[in-house]
Formats: structure tokens, sequence, C-alpha cells
């Protein structure tokens, strides 16, 4: 409660002070506590420092302009770290410290919740085509008979953890309601990068596998030579679901998160922020995922 306490009112006494310059952190390099800094935590798979640039204009959202856009909004200053994981961040980039969080919005409250902290949705991120959702693409090795998901009874497939809730759960739905079994404990891949994989490698031995990605990382298997042009063919797709959102942990006032709330829905207005961060409209109050 007193550390609360503290930061609200060195965010009042910062309006006088002198804005110090936004920090940015890579993935690897941790950087030392600014005063009154608001740390904000990446983990949107589609940040430039934890993406490759293998894409043209794609994959390559810079937070580090996001950053500056909040201090001159904030009137504080603002640290920026990137990692792929929340606890990664608290123990090897923050010192446990993590006011805004952005990133997959399944994954943010699976791992806040593991790691102890209350999160409050902000605001959701749209993607170039506006959507604020993503789906997961159930697919099968292109020389596979499976026309539709309903086919794959009998298939082994790879799905994301359980965190991942478009490679997962959603995943899981949908290939129930068409009447395929799925183990109590299925079989899951941690990346879309080893599903792909393994699906490509065990059907040239004739096994009847089948595998869930991420709709946004799509362009990027095929793009950073993981596999080629056409090894993957779609039958079937999830209901959408939230995809890339930011989130106020209890580290922050309500008028704190009010303040960074509305700075976050100003970024649409901003036709460099949005070419910054690869975004149609910017940080939106997203809607309730709609089915197909």
């Amino acid at each position: 409660m007193s550390s609360n306490l503290n930061r609200r009112e060195a965010l009042a006494a910062g309006l006088a002070l002198p804005l110090l310059p936004a920090i940015t952190v890579a993935a690897e390099k941790p950087v030392a506590a600014v005063p009154n800094a608001l740390t904000v935590v990446v983990m949107d798979p589609l940040a430039a420092p934890l993406s490759c640039p293998c894409v043209k204009g794609y994959a390559q959202r810079d937070y580090d302009k996001l950053g500056k856009h909040l201090e001159s909004k904030l009137g504080r200053p603002v640290a920026v770290h990137y990692a792929e994981t929340l606890a990664g961040a608290l123990t090897k980039k923050t010192n446990g410290k993590a006011d805004l969080i952005i990133g997959k919005d399944s994954v943010v409250r699976a791992e806040a919740g593991a790691n102890k902290l209350t999160v409050t949705h902000l605001a959701a991120l749209t993607g170039k085509d506006g959507k604020t959702t993503q789906t997961g693409l159930i697919c099968v090795a292109a020389a596979d008979k499976a026309i539709t998901p309903a086919d794959l009874k009998g298939y082994t497939i790879y799905f994301g953890i359980a965190d991942a809730e478009e490679k997962h759960g959603a995943a899981i739905k949908t290939l129930k309601e068409l009447g395929v079994d799925v183990p109590a404990k299925p079989e899951t891949c941690p990346a879309c990068t080893d599903g792909a994989t393994k699906v490509i490698d065990s059907s040239k031995n004739g096994d009847k596998v089948a595998t869930v990605i991420s709709s946004y990382a799509q362009p990027l298997l095929e793009g950073c030579g993981t596999i080629k042009k056409g090894d993957l063919r779609m039958v079937g797709e999830t209901d959408p679901v939230p995809f890339v959102a930011a989130f106020a942990t209890g580290n922050l006032s309500v008028g704190e998160q009010t303040a960074i709330k509305a700075a976050l829905l100003a970024v649409g207005s901003s036709k460099d922020l949005c070419a910054a961060l690869e975004t149609k409209a910017g940080f939106v109050e997203a809607e309730p995922a709609k089915k197909k």
C-alpha cells in the first residue's frame, strides 16, 4: 500500500521535474531503474526485438516510440522492456516491477496470474486489418488427404500450450464441436515452428498428423524459411479470440490507469505512431470477440 502511495506522490511531483528520455530495453539487456519511471513490459510477438525482419513491413512493431508518446502524455519517464515471458521480464529486466504489460491477451492474463499480479484490461491494439482478434489455423501437410477438421479423427494433433488460446482452448472447442476426440492431455508445442516442422517431418513417414498455428505467425513461418511455401495446408480455423492488448497492473492507481488508457487511445490519431506499431486504428476499447 505504501509503495502505491509513494508512486502517486511521485507522479504528482514529477510534473514539475525535467522530463527524462524514454528508456528502451532489448530482450537481453537489463537497465538501471529510473525513479518514477512507468515500467512497460512488451511481450507482443510482433514487436521488432521479439521477432525477425524476414517479412518486409511485418512484425517490426516499434514500442520505443510508444514509450516516448506515453512520456509526452503522462509527463513522466517511461522504461520499455522487451521479453518473451513475463517471468523473464520480472526476474531479468525490471527487478520485479511491471506497471503496464502489452502482449497476447490470453498469455498476459495467464502469466500475470502465475506471477501473482492483478491486471486490468485497458485497450486492445488493432492490426493492419483493423481487427483486435486472431485465430488458430488448423493445418496438415500439403499432400494429406484431410479436407476439413472433421477429417482429423484419429490424427495426432499438436496444439499450442494452454496460455495460447487461439492454438489451444479455441482449437479444442472447434474440433470437439465437429466430433473429433481430443485427449485429456493433448500433444502441445510451445511454438508454431515446432508444430509445423513436426507435421512436415512426420507426414513424410505416412503419419496422420496436424497442428494448430497462430494466424499472425503464418507469414513468418514461410518468410523466415522455417517451412517452404505450400508445405502446410489449412483445413480449418477457430473462432476469433483477442490478440494484443494493454493491461495495467495493481501498481497503478485508478487515476494513473485512466490517464494511461487515454494516452493509448490517442495513438490512433497519429499516423507516425500507427505506422510504427503496424496498426490501422491504434489502441481501441475492444468489443468481445465474435464467432465467425
